[in-house]
């Protein structure tokens, strides 16, 4: 798994995953909502890697010329 989230796109997805998470304790719909929806961007922000970026051949990352 090589990282193909850029930085930009890592705080973006982190913000939103927060932004998520945090509607399971102020928002009007439950936990199994927004909480589960919230940990996808999150989890791949951490990771630095997103299968849909993959899978579309996405890369926001700059490259590295060796």
């Amino acid at each position: 798994m090589t990282k193909n989230v850029g930085s930009i796109d890592r705080t973006l997805r982190i913000i939103a995953g927060i932004a998520l998470i945090s509607q399971v304790f102020v928002g009007p719909l439950g936990p199994a909502v927004w909480g589960w929806i919230g940990v996808v961007p999150l989890a791949t922000a951490l990771m630095g890697w997103c299968p849909a970026y993959s899978i579309l051949g996405i890369k926001t990352c700059p490259t590295h010329k060796a």
